[in-house]
């Protein structure tokens, strides 16, 4: 269910809003203004009596409202939910051959979530740690530090990574969440169709249709650590399409060391976009484009920012006998500049297709190629005395991929499928680089589903590990390197195996595991002095990961998750490096998370998410276990009012950095006021 979809239960007793319920919420309203200005001590109220005052308006014009359900899917119906990052063509969920997960349009509402990384926190397979204000490290299946470099994302069909790193600048990514249809994520290698730097896994948002969005929506919210406003409206065009326009802003407060320093890592964002759509809800013709600017509180000498614009083209053609053709295209321009450090320019071009079709009854065949262009320009911004920072040697530079993929699934029998594939993509680093990928999947009866999978992926070399130079300047002496990119630098690689299983038990419970052994070769280590960028750390990690949901009642559904990961990593023989494994990333063996989402009479709804994280080993970070919960009241069928409690038990924890300096993720509140217009008709 979508929420444009949604209206409040006819089941329970609703009662209508009157005059007399207006003016108590007036009253109540003045006081709750004190008390969140005492309590919460919100620095710019505005927003938060903006709520307050629209609250009021609709109170007095409620309607009653129309009936259904309040939950969102049924087991049986998330069982049939379509994903197409496994097989890059829709399946059903229950079919899909690989560790995936989605989050629901469903699940990101009730979550209270106001950024893309904090919903990806409903992602058992995932792990999401917060660095500062703006800053987060993700990852899969271990290496997740803040410049983790073996997780592929795309937003709608967009790949978002920077080729400084291989990774993702998380601050630079959003998306209106409202608008979000789903999240689908792979842990494990997507390389077969994906291409090079999808080692661990794949994130694939995955946004609604212009026609899924037609009419107004605005949110407004504020609390002690953010706030957050946004609008969009959809309509209809004249050439028979559909469109949608957004508006969006965030402001995520200061935040502050353990012992209580300040931090100065302000961070303010805005964003703007459209989509448009021919064909309905599974279009046919998409064009989609964004606007961006954010700014960093730091130094008063200077402030970091960062801003770009992305503009996607999609067309799909559905042909005879099940086959179908598309073409995408998008042009993404970024910009970063730190004051002390350096500042990067981004203009990338990327074109792709792909054909599908069915042979001899019972093979489908996939195959496609593309090629992405970008050119890179960095800019040195401030030396110290005897230091010059980060370097980028040369100072600009172009880099272009080129890919060609193909996949069969083969129905062996009714019970048994084989999907063999494989992509060859080149760089201008190492050449062409071979992932293939073989997947076998048993249904021995309905809704249970045995799989395995083997599977070659490689990180690819980024800028920072060629072309990254640190030099020491004294008095009267030639530089003395510090760092220096490694020329001859390699591919990462992981060989990974893969086994696990899917079931839907009953009509109310479902419940997957996928067990792993990944073997890493070719991975990123220094050498001094000085430290010359290399490939000299190898070995193992193997783990497994398990999540399950239960439906209760119709009205209370219980979802958990659990991951344990075992790392076995080590320096090769005649490496000198000092730090290690440990700069590839800092992982909790273990994580848990449990939720409840239960609905409550009077158009109330209450959800409770506890998760756990084990202790980080270096540097060590302590374990901790917090509690987020969400009350939601349902004022009328288009407008909602919800209070979120995140990171409670606990006075404060860090989840990731140096004790000392990292930034302490404390409880938070925050208020938001949902509201939207009926589908405008058709």
């Amino acid at each position: 269910m979508h929420l444009a979809d949604f209206t409040p239960r006819q089941d329970v007793i609703y009662y209508p809003c009157t005059p007399v319920l207006s003016a108590f919420l007036d009253s109540a309203c003045r006081q709750l203004q004190g008390r969140l200005a005492t309590v919460l001590g919100i620095r710019k109220l505005q927003s938060l009596l903006g709520i307050l005052s629209l609250l009021t308006l609709i109170s007095a014009g409620a309607a009653d409202p129309d009936s259904t359900d309040l939950v969102d899917l049924s087991l049986e119906q998330l069982s049939d939910i379509q994903v197409t990052s496994v097989s890059r063509h829709p399946e059903s969920l229950q079919k899909a051959a690989a560790s995936i997960y989605v989050i629901s349009s469903e699940d990101i509402r009730r979550s209270g979530a106001t950024t893309l990384p904090e919903a990806l926190r409903l992602a058992p397979n995932l792990e999401v740690a917060q660095v500062n204000a703006s800053q987060y490290a993700i990852s899969a299946r271990g290496f997740n530090n803040a410049i983790g470099n073996k997780l592929l994302v795309l937003i709608d069909g967009r790949t978002v990574y920077t080729p400084l790193f291989s990774g993702v600048l998380w601050d630079a990514q959003d998306v209106m969440l409202e608008d979000v249809d789903r999240i689908e994520i792979i842990s494990g290698p997507g390389a077969a169709l994906w291409g090079a730097n999808a080692v661990n896994g794949v994130i694939n948002v995955i946004t609604r249709s212009a026609a899924e969005t037609q009419g107004g929506l605005a949110t407004v919210g504020a609390g002690n650590q953010a706030a957050a406003s946004g609008v969009r409206y959809g309509g209809t065009l004249d050439s028979g399409g559909n469109y949608r326009v957004y508006a969006k802003g965030f402001e995520q407060f200061n935040t502050a060391t353990s012992t209580g320093a300040p931090v100065s890592d302000r961070f303010d964002r805005g964003q703007a976009g459209f989509r448009a759509d021919w064909g309905g809800a599974i279009p046919s013709m998409t064009v989609q484009g964004d606007i961006y600017s954010g700014v960093s509180e730091s130094d008063p000498a200077g402030k970091p920012t960062l801003s770009g614009m992305n503009l996607l083209g999609r067309w799909t053609r559905q042909l005879a006998a099940g086959g179908s053709f598309n073409i995408q295209s998008y042009y993404d321009h970024t910009e970063r500049n730190d004051p002390f450090t350096f500042g990067d320019i981004d203009d990338t071009f990327d074109i792709e297709f792909q054909h599908g079709f069915t042979f001899a009854t019972n093979h489908r065949i996939l195959w496609g190629g593309g090629y992405r262009f970008t050119h890179d320009a960095t800019q040195t911004n401030f030396n110290t005395q005897n230091l010059l920072p980060e370097v980028f040697l040369p100072a600009s530079l172009n880099l272009n991929w080129k890919n060609i993929f193909a996949q069969d699934e083969v129905a062996l029998s009714p019970k048994l499928n084989l999907t063999v594939g494989a992509k060859v993509e080149t760089n201008i680093y190492t050449g062409a680089e071979f992932l293939p990928s073989v997947r076998l999947a048993w249904s021995p009866a309905d809704n249970h589903m045995i799989w395995g999978a083997v599977s070659r992926a490689v990180r690819a070399p980024a800028r920072l590990d060629t072309d990254f130079n640190l030099y020491l300047q004294l008095p009267h002496r030639p530089l003395i390197p510090v760092i220096e990119g490694g020329p001859n630098f390699q591919s990462e690689v992981a060989n990974v195996v893969e086994l696990g299983y899917r079931a839907q038990l009953t009509s109310a419970v479902s419940y997957s595991i996928s067990l792993f052994d990944a073997f890493y070769d070719k991975l990123r280590s220094g050498q001094p002095p000085p430290a010359f960028i290399q490939n000299m750390i190898s070995g193992e990690t193997r783990g497994v990961e398990t999540w399950g949901d239960y439906q209760v009642t119709s009205y209370w559904k219980l979802s958990a998750g659990l991951s344990q990961l075992k790392e076995q990593l080590g320096i090769d023989p005649g490496s000198t490096d000092p730090t290690g494994p440990s700069a590839l990333g800092n992982d909790p063996a273990q994580q848990w998370s449990l939720r409840s989402a239960f609905n409550l009479p009077d158009k109330n709804e209450i959800d409770v998410a506890v998760r756990h994280v084990s202790a980080l080993p270096n540097p060590v970070v302590p374990a901790y276990t917090v509690a987020d919960v969400r009350f939601g009241w349902w004022i009328n069928r288009n407008a909602q009012l919800s209070l979120a409690l995140e990171n409670l038990f606990n006075p404060g924890h860090i989840e990731v950095g140096p004790l000392a300096t990292a930034s302490e993720i404390k409880p938070s509140a925050f208020v938001k006021l949902l509201w939207r217009t009926d589908p405008v008709p058709k």
